[in-house]
């Protein structure tokens, strides 16, 4: 992310629940950002595009889920 590029924060549609969520910052065509929250004042986590795909994918396919 650069600190020149104006972010606005949404809440993923993907978080649910009041125990906190996940926010993700739109405008990125390189990078996804990602935070908390229940910490907005908090750091960011951005990943690629394409390895953000890739988790999201892994989710929806099972991948992360006990056995």
């Amino acid at each position: 992310m650069n600190d020149t590029h104006p972010t606005t924060w949404r809440k993923s549609t993907y978080s649910g629940g009041s125990n906190g969520c996940v926010e993700v910052a739109d405008g990125y065509t390189s990078v996804m950002p990602i935070r908390d929250s229940k910490d907005p004042d908090g750091p960011a986590l951005t990943f690629t595009a394409d390895a953000w795909q890739s988790f999201v994918t892994a989710v929806h396919t099972g991948e992360f889920d006990a056995h």
